[in-house]
Formats: C-alpha cells, structure tokens, sequence
C-alpha cells in the first residue's frame, strides 16, 4: 500500500529563509526517482533545482510558479510504493479536501489545479482550464476542489453552484517564460483571450498585448500634489536584489570604511602577459595576474584577509585567501568566490574566473560559490570608468577596485611618454588597520603592476 509523503522546501544553507519557485520540473501524476530534481527555486543568492528524497508518484505540488515559500513550506506530496496515481472516485469529496482549501485557510498551502485527477493516461503536463468554462465542454473526471453538491455520475449540464465554489486558479499559458515575460511588464494575463487551443494564452498573445496601444485615459478630476508624487514605478527589494541591499547597508552601518587611490603605470604588466599568452597554452587573463598580485600583498599584510568578531570584540586574521570577484549578470551584480586562491597560479586563476563567470550568467551557482569569501577584487574598468570608491564586501575587511587601464601621458625614465595607466583604489575597514597599512599594502600592488618582476620575489 502507498504511503504519502510530504516533502517540505529544505534549508538551503547560508541563513537562506526563503526561495521563489522558478520551474516546477514534474507534474502532478509523474514517477519521480529518489534524489530526482522536481523544481527549481530562485534563493537570495543563486538558482538552486532542488532534489526529492523520496521515490514515487507526484500525488501533489504546493505553490505557483513566482510564488515565494519560506523554508519548511510543503512542496510536493509522493506516494511512495505506488507506480500510477489511482483512478479518484466518483464520489464527493472528502471533508478535509474542503478543510484544506477553505477560503480564508492560510495555514494550509493549496495544491495547484490539477491534484486528484484520472491519471490513468500517460503523465504529462496538464493544462489549467479556466473556472468559467462549461462542465459539459470537460471530460468527466471527479476534482477533489470543494463543492456544495454532491456530484451524480451523469455530468449533463453545467452547474452554476460548484463552479462558483471552485478557487479561481492560474490563467493556463504555453509555458512559464509567457507568465514571466506578462510579469515582468506589468500585464495582467487575466485580461488576455488565448489563441490557443480552449483559450491557452500563446507568446503571441502577450507580444501582441504588450504592442497595442494603451486605451484612453478616462478624464478624471485633477490629482492631489500629494497623490501624484506616490505615484511611479514600485520594484520589490526582494531575491537577489533584496539580498545585495541588506547587505550594502549593513557593511555601511558597522563598518569605518575609508579609502585610498593610486594610479599605475601597468605597460609592464601588459606586456608580461602579452608575452605570456604568446608562448601557447590556456590564455591567462588581466584579472587573474591582478589576483595574484593581490594574494602576495595580503601574505605581506594579512590585517586585510580579516573579519571583526563584534560579540567577542575580537579581529579574526584569516590563514586562506578566499578571494571574490565581482561578476555583473542579468539577476544584477554577483561575487562568486575561488577558494585557496593563494595557493593557484595564474593559469589555474584564469580558469576558476571563467568557470565562474560562466556559471553566475547561467544562473547556475551554488549558494557555496557566492560564500565565504574574505577579499574581494572588483574590476569596474570593464564599464568604462576610471575610478570608484567600492563598498566592502561584509563581512570583509577590504576590497581592491581596479579601473579601466588606458593610454596616458606619463613620465618614465624621465622622459613625457603614452604609457598604459590604471587606477586602483582600496576601501578599508578602519578597525582592522590604520592608514599605514592599508597605504602599504596599495603601494605594494602598485609597485607590482608597474614592475612584474617584484612578484617574483614573493613566489
């Protein structure tokens, strides 16, 4: 005999509260295998597909596609030791289906339309047919939605009281990325008439919705100036873009920052890795040599590759380089962190950075790839900028900002000449070192930058 399982939306680590369902990856119906992948949530800090422990049939899922869910939430049910859903009765409903979706329930999350089907047929995805559609136009299979009558086998005509006492469900779309495409400009897919089959609301509906022209404003009588200031575009400080806000005002409410800037003189630096890269093998990047360079100052000055510990009123000097860097993607600025970087060469560097990059683009880190990090290098040059004064990284100590390396006149040798110039800037927490060190450890990069073979010394 089957035994029902609930499976509840785990911890998914780094004081994580809460997830966005992005993609549910199986359907109501589905035989799903243990440690098999049944959606994919949006986390504060990265997308994350999160695996069943149990093995069995898909009896219910709990929560739309955009819906958030703090953790401990019920995500699906299984029927563990059944191989098909069974055949539901045709009878009516039992009395906790209707206990469970009682309007006004907030305890209890709602299984999505679809739960308690006939799933004799093959499983599939199944389209969400609107309420207000006729009951004699659907095939005759019992719901288990709560229903003020009680249903007879014959189904002949549409009855105008359960349909009524059904929940209003999602409007049915083709696919996710048409619900989320009608989200992200504001469009109400209520309003929309399908073109698909038995109304299904197509990618060319909401492109063609989004090109009509919007209707006439109706006159109405002058807005109070207060009124009209309220007004404007409103964008929840939630997900990633939450996270990063939380996190900026905390480094700015408990840590002195203070920043100091040099510029350098990087032909060297250019040239070295021009002759490099010329000698055949994996490319190695400006970032990588610039990591590097910045592991060997931190050996000289490890005050920086600290945290403060407020409880214990204690300055934590960290023995590994776990260096951040940051990554600009469609979700919004990202530091996916290398691990031991003082121990990698510049080609293993320039490799990690890649991989990194490439999977903060895809969406496809893990929470442990955007954590734990105890310096942080942020390039800003590849935007175009000169210079910039970053917020550190909490709870870091430092951060090292590199601008865009440009030809300049510079002196060298005595002599006016165009030279490859960049800027770099260094914010600080105050309370892990004073000025002095931290103007030791810029110099110390600088002198590298402008003169590779001082690295050489600290390898």
């Amino acid at each position: 005999m089957a035994q029902v399982m609930e499976f509840k939306l785990p911890d998914l680590g780094e004081g994580l509260t809460e997830a966005e369902i992005v993609r549910w990856l199986v359907a109501v119906g589905d035989v799903v295998a243990i440690d098999q992948p049944v959606v994919e949530v949006e986390t504060a800090k990265a997308m994350v597909e999160v695996p069943c422990p149990y093995g069995g049939v898909v009896t219910a899922r709990f929560g739309e596609e955009g819906t958030e869910l703090p953790v401990g939430a019920p995500l699906i049910t299984v029927a563990v030791g059944a191989s098909s859903l069974p055949a539901a009765p045709a009878a009516p409903a039992a009395p906790a289906a209707p206990a469970a979706e009682a309007e006004g329930s907030g305890s209890v999350p709602r299984p999505l339309i679809g739960y308690g089907e006939d799933h004799s047929r093959p499983a599939r995805r199944r389209r969400v047919r609107p309420v207000t559609a006729a009951v004699s136009a659907q095939p005759a299979v019992p719901v288990t939605a709560p229903v003020s009558a009680p249903v007879t086998p014959p189904v002949s005509a549409p009855a105008a009281a359960p349909v009524a006492a059904v929940p209003a469900g999602p409007v049915p779309v083709i696919s996710p990325l048409v619900r989320k495409l009608a989200k992200d400009n504001g469009l109400d897919l209520r309003g929309l008439t399908g073109s698909g089959p038995e109304g299904l609301i197509l990618r060319a509906d909401v492109e063609a919705a989004l090109r009509a022209p919007a209707p006439a404003p109706v006159p109405a009588a002058p807005a109070a100036p207060a009124a009209v200031a309220a007004q404007g575009e409103r964008i929840p400080l939630k997900g990633l873009r939450g996270a990063v806000a939380e996190k900026l005002s905390r480094s700015r409410r408990e840590i002195p920052e203070a920043t100091c800037w040099v510029d350098a003189d990087a032909t060297e630096l250019m040239a070295a890795r021009a002759a490099m890269n010329a000698v055949g093998g994996p490319k190695i990047s400006v970032l990588a040599l610039l990591a590097r360079i910045c592991t060997a100052a931190l050996a000289r000055y490890p005050e920086l590759n600290s945290t403060v510990d407020l409880a214990a009123k204690e300055i934590v000097r960290l023995p590994a380089v776990h260096l951040g860097f940051a990554a600009q993607t469609e979700r919004g600025l990202m530091v996916p962190v290398v691990r031991d970087a003082q121990t990698r060469s510049p080609e293993s560097l320039s490799a990690e950075f890649a991989r990194l990059t490439e999977l903060a683009r895809a969406g496809k880190l893990a929470p442990a790839d955007l954590t734990g990090g105890t310096f942080t290098l942020n390039n800003y040059g590849v935007f175009g900028v000169d210079g910039s004064t970053p917020i550190i990284n909490h709870p870091e100590a430092a951060m090292l900002g590199v601008g865009r390396i440009i030809p300049k006149p510079w002196v060298h040798q005595g002599e006016l000449a165009v030279r490859q110039v960049v800027q770099l800037s260094l914010t600080f927490d105050h309370r892990v070192c004073d000025g002095g060190t931290a103007g030791g450890f810029l110099r110390y990069v600088a002198d590298c930058v402008e003169s590779p073979a001082v690295l050489l010394r600290s390898l």
